[in-house]
């Protein structure tokens, strides 16, 4: 019997990976050039913490959750980084340690949902949790950054895209009027949307379906409806992104698939790549009411996720350099030995060494140090050994030269250092 991985579950090869090494360096250098220090939460996490911060009737809670129980507890793998973030927060009496905290996590999520281009059933995602600031600043802040980010990989024909859920009082005002528009029209609304009229309406602006999308064309917008405070939190928050110089538009129909959130929300998209119709990068937002729910204290939040596999379909198949590298190729039994000690050198000394330990022809050797894309191959004989010296071959210049052994690491290390990554 030969196994597969199992379906939306994919496999990252060397060759690939270097792709997914690239981005998640440069998201850490952001993150932390912002003041942000890295959270590490489990995968497997209590039922019950993302049925209470992501809402009973949200689409990953009713549909998607991979679920477990195990000695009387009811588990989930988690399904996005937020709730156990969260947790965490509460776990470690974090807000006693600082007023504003900064975290930010990478990492596997699971749903079980039906795989498709750029949605899996493990995924990945990177995201920060912002504690603390109640503002409209730090979500500019976070806009600006994320608009750097994804400036700085590449990507140019950036959709940002911005809302506000208000407070509890907005949201109680907003479902009635959304409700008194939507009932007469019930009718012409999906089956799916008929029921989300009676447990959350909000999310039939969400939907994707055209009779919805039809009908929500001409619904009320919350943007009238909001409280003084959060009509002055959202103005706030536009008034920095244009002193930051980010272009944007509210997009009042923009209410994600959480039920967390409060307050501001946002989206950035992007045409570019392979996303197709699914070009939603980023979303975010804030969610000033789940701490507490979760028992913790009473404190405002804000965050974003964004999904690794998302942005590469949308960076395209960008090659990421090789690092430059050394190949030794011993022949003969005494010569392994040697090229032994001497891989551990070079390696002491920061180069990237391949010892082929396997035995052969020199002829054989040369030709996969050549396939593997080596900068230079060492090669070591008895001839060599006799006397004391190491065959340098400079694969790239076609160039060769015998190099005492006490000089090889440094002679290595000064004809990588010539060249750049290719």
């Amino acid at each position: 019997m030969q196994f597969r991985a199992l379906k939306g579950m994919n496999d990252l090869l060397p060759g690939e990976t270097e792709r997914w090494q690239r981005l998640e360096a440069a998201f850490r250098r952001t993150m932390e050039l912002h003041g942000y220090g890295e959270v590490r939460t489990p995968v497997l996490e209590p039922l019950e913490l993302f049925v209470r911060s992501t809402g009973e009737t949200s689409e990953i809670v009713e549909k998607q959750m991979f679920e477990l129980e195990r000695g009387g507890e009811r588990l989930a793998l988690r399904p996005e980084g937020t709730p156990g973030a969260a947790r965490a927060f509460i776990g470690a009496n974090q807000h006693a340690r600082e007023p504003v905290t900064r975290w930010y996590y990478i990492g596997p999520m699971f749903r079980a949902e039906q795989p498709q281009r750029g949605r899996y059933r493990q995924f990945h995602q990177a995201g920060c949790e912002l504690y603390g600031d109640a503002g409209p600043i730090v979500d500019a802040e976070m806009i600006g950054m994320l608009v750097e980010f994804l400036s700085g990989l590449g990507l140019e024909k950036l959709d940002v895209a911005v809302n506000s859920l208000g407070g509890p009082t907005t949201r109680t005002r907003y479902r009635e009027a959304l409700l008194a528009y939507l009932e007469p029209r019930s009718s012409q609304l999906s089956e799916h949307a008929q029921r989300r009229l009676r447990d959350n309406p909000l999310r039939i602006l969400d939907s994707k379906d055209p009779r919805d999308r039809a009908v929500v064309a001409d619904a009320p917008s919350i943007l009238d409806v909001l409280e003084g405070d959060d009509r002055a939190h959202f103005e706030g928050l536009c008034r920095a992104l244009e002193a930051l110089g980010i272009p944007y538009r509210v997009d009042p129909g923009l209410v994600r698939g959480l039920d967390y959130y409060t307050r501001t929300l946002f989206e950035i998209q992007s045409t570019q790549g392979e996303l197709g119709s699914q070009n939603t990068l980023v979303g975010g937002g804030r969610y000033d009411g789940m701490l507490k729910s979760l028992g913790g204290p009473d404190l405002p939040a804000i965050g974003f996720a964004l999904g690794i596999e998302r942005l590469l379909l949308a960076l395209g198949d960008t090659q990421v350099p090789r690092p430059r590298r050394c190949f030794i190729a011993p022949v003969g039994e005494r010569a392994m030995l040697e090229g032994l000690t001497l891989a551990r050198d070079l390696r002491r000394s920061g180069v990237i060494v391949e010892l082929d330990a396997r035995g052969g022809s020199l002829k054989s050797l040369l030709r996969r140090a050549s396939n593997l894309g080596s900068t230079i191959c060492l090669v070591l004989g008895d001839a060599e050994l006799d006397r004391g010296v190491v065959q340098v071959k400079e694969l790239e210049r076609h160039t060769q030269a015998d190099v005492p052994r006490d000089q090889v690491v440094e002679h290595v290390r000064a004809a990588l250092e010539n060249g750049a990554e290719r």
